[in-house]
């Protein structure tokens, strides 16, 4: 593990200071969702201690809801694609899954500091609808969501696998 979290090492090259934050939580959910799955067996990617949700689910889960939010900042709906991949998040893994999940991760971190890169701050504040009811939102509360969404399942990803380290 890196000595500092992402928020102390700096500015991410070419994103606007504003959206820094964004930036930092994406890089740091990829570099903590490295450490945490790294060491798993494909039985420990499927387990759902006490029926909570599964390790496979939780990695699924951070790059979906980073790819949707970042979709619902761009003022788009979600594709049949996007959809899917919802629905297929809950799905138990096969060992040849497990590159690829951790791969659609990165990539979509990827993605998204890029997005960042060529968003203007002054259209932050522009009302975004989210979802199918369209839901009130802005483009930046969408950022932010993706973001702090994908982190809040980081923990709950950290805390499943001690429990099934432990078991």
């Amino acid at each position: 593990m890196a000595d500092t979290e992402w928020w102390q090492r700096g500015p991410v090259a070419g994103v606007p200071d504003v959206l820094q934050p964004v930036a930092h939580i994406l890089l740091q959910v990829r570099e903590s969702v490295d450490e945490i799955v790294a060491p798993l067996s494909v039985d420990a990617w499927n387990q759902r201690p006490a029926g909570v949700a599964s390790p496979a689910f939780h990695v699924r889960h951070m790059a979906g809801v980073i790819d949707r939010l970042f979709t619902y900042a761009r003022g788009e709906m979600l594709s049949d694609a996007q959809r899917a991949a919802l629905a297929a998040e809950k799905d138990p893994v096969t060992a040849d899954d497990i590159a690829v999940i951790r791969a659609a991760l990165s990539a979509q971190v990827e993605r998204a500091l890029a997005e960042l890169r060529t968003i203007d701050p002054s259209r932050l504040g522009e009302f975004r609808g989210v979802g199918r009811a369209q839901l009130p939102s802005t483009v930046i509360g969408c950022l932010v969501h993706g973001a702090e969404h994908a982190m809040r399942h980081v923990g709950q990803l950290s805390v499943t696998v001690r429990v099934i380290r432990a078991g």
